[in-house]
């Protein structure tokens, strides 16, 4: 389930930088749709990250890679 929201998040955030660069030729940067589209961008990658170290912290996510071991 953790895997899932991380994986919705992150499609967000990049639907989100889209529209802000969508916005921003649109509105040829003299609106505050950039601004808003851009913030949420921030606030779904931090959320992201908080995900990510919670899967980390409670063990429901782990690394395999080569050198970790």
């Amino acid at each position: 389930m953790l895997k899932a929201a991380i994986v919705v998040l992150l499609l967000a955030t990049v639907v989100s930088l889209f529209s802000g660069l969508f916005f921003l030729v649109k509105d040829e940067g003299q609106g505050s749709r950039v601004v808003n589209a851009l913030t949420l961008r921030v606030i779904l990658a931090a959320l992201t990250l908080a995900l990510v170290a919670w899967g980390f912290y409670s063990g429901q996510l782990a690394s395999s890679a080569p050198w970790h071991f």
